[in-house]
């Protein structure tokens, strides 16, 4: 039997990684228990209503966050407060299928830097690109998120 699984990220501002990731993967911020959003309504508004409602202090209610597949396919991903800074290179990080499956050579790696521009604009740093490299290598681009989290486009 499989398990499900959920990604957790440390952050520093976990409502805004959650921002980034969910446009990134194509993910959303679910409401609330009990509230329904409305299709691109901001999630953050109807959290805050929510957290003070039950209680949780005004500091802390920045502190977690989470993001989902709209379609239920992907694991969900979590965002945690942490104190400390990222201080050294991931040692798992996620690989992103962000150009489609049937292109290849230089269409694939066009459709990557767009991605990457994408994200870019949305406070990521491009890393590095490596080229295709047949028969094993495709060609990625290594990136950062705003926090420094390494990922990649493939």
């Amino acid at each position: 039997m499989s398990l499900d699984v959920q990604i957790t990220f440390d952050a520093q501002d976990a409502p805004a990684l959650a921002d980034f990731w969910a446009a990134a993967l194509g993910y959303v911020v679910p409401g609330p228990p009990g509230v329904t959003l409305e299709p691109g309504a901001d999630p953050w508004p109807a959290w805050d209503a929510f957290l003070e409602r039950v209680g949780v202090p005004v500091e802390q209610r920045r502190s977690k966050a989470a993001i989902e597949d709209p379609q239920g396919r992907g694991p969900r991903v979590f965002f945690q407060q942490v104190p400390e800074d990222k201080v050294a290179k991931n040692r798992v990080h996620l690989d992103v299928r962000a150009a489609p499956p049937e292109l290849e050579g230089d269409a694939r790696m066009e459709a990557l830097e767009s991605a990457a521009e994408e994200l870019v604009a949305r406070g990521a740093t491009r890393v590095e690109r490596f080229a295709p490299d047949p028969p094993l290598e495709v060609g990625f681009v290594v990136m950062r998120d705003p926090e420094g989290n390494e990922f990649c486009l493939g």
